[in-house]
């Protein structure tokens, strides 16, 4: 039951999500289980008649769009994105950093979060804390060769690095990548942390996204609310 009613606040702030969404724009589509619900619901605005393009963050989210009617572009044809909409594993409530990648795409996600002019997240209640590293360890994706070192480097900056694996093997992104879940603690300087982190050799993208967010749309059981940067609120 509560995980039913966890879909019920990621569907209700995904459909939010989707109104921004206007005719003639490209959209970049997130990962995750909240993602999902934002490409279900977007599917159905484009069934509608809806002119939209997509960009798709994962080879997943991509596969599920195209099955749902949604035409997918890439960068070659479109070098900036309108809006962008995803999920997080963690938002910080005063500055809207997130930590994100536990669907293993950070990489292509943070691409697309900066090539997008709004970069829009939603999440349920939940995920909202006062400090990063409350509860999600940082995702760090390396490349295969001397992950052991590079992790070794991590470590050096304060994390505690575990390899992910999936069914006894090591998890492998859509890049061909390992992911090393870093555990920091909570976190008083991201934007430090993020930067640590991506001068180590090996590394090849961090799931800090620091100073990327416009918006966060939180549902919880008293409805559905928007936060920004300035620390406005509305519904």
């Amino acid at each position: 039951m509560i995980h039913d009613h966890r879909n019920e606040l990621k569907h209700a702030s995904a459909a939010r999500a989707v109104e921004f969404v206007e005719n003639g724009m490209v959209v970049g589509l997130g990962t995750g289980s909240t993602a999902e619900f934002v490409v279900k619901e977007l599917a159905v605005r484009v069934a509608r008649g809806l002119k939209v393009v997509a960009i798709p963050t994962s080879e997943h989210t991509a596969d599920m769009a195209r099955q749902l009617g949604i035409s997918l572009s890439t960068f070659a044809e479109h070098r900036r994105i309108d809006l962008a909409i995803d999920g997080a594993d963690e938002v910080q409530r005063s500055s809207l950093n997130l930590i994100k990648g536990r669907g293993g795409a950070l990489l292509r996600e943070k691409i697309v979060a900066a090539a997008s002019n709004r970069f829009i997240v939603v999440v349920d209640e939940e995920k909202l804390v006062d400090r990063l590293g409350l509860h999600a360890p940082v995702p760090v994706e390396v490349v295969r060769f001397g992950w052991q070192a590079t992790g070794a480097a991590l470590q050096r900056v304060g994390a505690e690095p575990e390899l992910r694996q999936t069914e006894g093997q090591p998890f492998v992104t859509d890049g061909g990548n390992y992911i090393l879940d870093c555990r920091f603690g909570t976190i008083d300087e991201p934007d430090l942390i993020e930067r640590q982190i991506n001068m180590i050799v090996g590394v090849v993208e961090n799931g800090l996204f620091v100073g990327r967010t416009s918006q966060v749309i939180v549902a919880s059981d008293v409805g559905v609310e928007i936060l920004t940067k300035n620390g406005s609120r509305s519904r």
